[in-house]
């Protein structure tokens, strides 16, 4: 089963965040692509994020961007 458009959109923008520190947050402006602001608006509907726009992950935002960016680093490895 393939990621949907909207999915690929979310995990996009999870792999945005930088786990480097739980204080680096990430702010959708309203100017962004509507398809980057619909993902942000999914993200906070399933409890990823903290706002509507962005904003901090949650705990379990955080885990998701963990595993999101570990895939992407497998996957892109030579």
């Amino acid at each position: 089963m393939a990621f949907s458009a909207e999915l690929q959109d979310e995990v996009n923008l999870l792999l945005q965040f930088d786990l480097s520190s739980t204080l680096a947050g990430l702010k959708v402006h309203s100017k962004a692509s509507p398809t980057a602001i619909a993902a942000a608006q999914r993200l906070f509907q399933k409890g990823l994020v903290d706002h509507v726009d962005g904003g901090y992950l949650t705990a379990l935002g955080r885990e998701a961007a963990e595993h999101v960016q570990a895939a992407q680093r497998i996957l892109q490895a030579d």
